[in-house]
């Protein structure tokens, strides 16, 4: 019986406590001055500073120029046999002119089958890829909007900065569209690698929040120029760390008129066959060896060697190219990309060595491969 009667009131007590009689933070209403029982008033704000005003101009006149991008890809229903687009990533990028074209990362399109493009004012478009070039790891869509509908961004420079500058980054990281971060030029001259294994030189080096999402998008000066692609973290958990990196515009604004124009970068050529980086190490040589000379090329009317075959049939190696205009060469891609920003015609100084004696042999560039 005593048993029972304390369970009974166990449960009248837990009772009571579910009801709100017996809880003092669910109480009887009690007599409260007028006031009390009102909101705080809001006091009045005082004016934004000269920095606020100006970052909040910025981006207000910026923004309209970001777009948000997604890829999709196309499967097919496994039951119906029904072709579907699902997504598979997103990304930023921007307005590069009125006709629609529009610049983002290589890898934000990367296993794409289908593409939309998101403007400012929340218009999707189809996009149609127009180049891209995997080895600066930037690629360029193009959509049929209006004209008056696209913002084009404000070139700027990149050969000017400085470390400690503040920059601005737009984008849509983790799907959150048009974000801002602030910070600084933490450092210049970075060397990133690239989707194709080739290096990326001048890169920009900032502590301005770049999460996934804003790879693609703008990198811009305070005065609300375009001076980097926002490319890459440094995070082993794929979030914000504090070290994020952007391709500089001066890079930029050379390869998107190749990839409108061909679709890909057209670089002029020596007029040479090179052997790969595998052979010249187990060579032991500082430079690329020429396998070959293109006839009529610039190669040979300078007078570049080709590897051959003596009478007795040994290997006779052929000139090493050790720089080109001053610039070191130990590899392919190193090759590739002192010839960057060079027009067929052009002429340049190409070092190399020939039978461990140094050469130095002016080279006219031929047309781009």
């Amino acid at each position: 019986m005593t048993a029972s009667r304390t369970l009974l009131g166990a449960l009248l007590l837990g009772a009571g406590f579910l009801g709100g009689v017996a809880c003092p933070l669910i109480g009887e209403p009690q007599a409260v001055p007028p006031a009390a029982s009102r909101p705080r008033p809001v006091a009045e704000r005082p004016p934004l500073t000269t920095e606020e005003r100006s970052v909040t101009a910025l981006f207000q006149r910026t923004s309209p120029s970001v777009v948000y991008i997604t890829s999709l890809a196309v499967r097919r229903d496994f039951f119906h046999l029904n072709v579907m687009e699902i997504p598979q990533g997103t990304g930023s990028g921007f307005v590069w002119d009125e006709h629609g074209h529009i610049v983002t990362n290589f890898h934000v399109l990367q296993g794409g089958d289908a593409f939309q493009v998101t403007l400012a004012d929340q218009t999707t478009w189809s996009a149609t890829p127009v180049g891209g070039a995997p080895e600066k790891d930037l690629a360029v869509l193009r959509i049929s909007s209006p004209p008056d509908t696209l913002r084009p961004i404000t070139i700027g420079s990149s050969a000017d900065l400085m470390v400690g500058q503040t920059v601005l980054a737009i984008g849509n990281p983790f799907g959150f569209d048009q974000t801002l971060t602030t910070g600084i030029i933490s450092a210049l001259g970075r060397e990133i690698e690239s989707m194709s294994g080739v290096p990326i030189s001048d890169v920009i080096q900032t502590d301005a929040a770049i999460n996934p999402g804003n790879s693609g998008g703008p990198l811009l000066d305070s005065s609300g120029r375009l001076i980097g692609v926002n490319a890459a973290i440094v995070s082993p958990s794929g979030g914000y760390a504090g070290i994020g990196f952007a391709i500089p515009v001066d890079t930029v604004n050379w390869v998107v008129p190749d990839l409108i124009a061909y679709g890909a970068i057209r670089r002029p050529t020596i007029g040479v066959q090179l052997a790969s980086d595998s052979i010249n190490q187990r060579l032991g040589l500082k430079g690329v060896l020429v396998l070959d000379v293109v006839p009529g090329s610039g190669a040979e009317a300078a007078g570049l060697r080709p590897t051959v075959r003596d009478r007795r049939g040994e290997v006779v190696l052929g000139d090493v190219i050790v720089s080109v205009d001053g610039q070191p060469v130990r590899s392919q891609s190193e090759l590739r990309l002192r010839l960057e920003q060079r027009r067929e015609g052009d002429q340049v100084e190409v070092k190399v060595e020939r039978g461990g004696r140094p050469q130095t042999l002016k080279v006219r560039l031929g047309s781009p491969s």
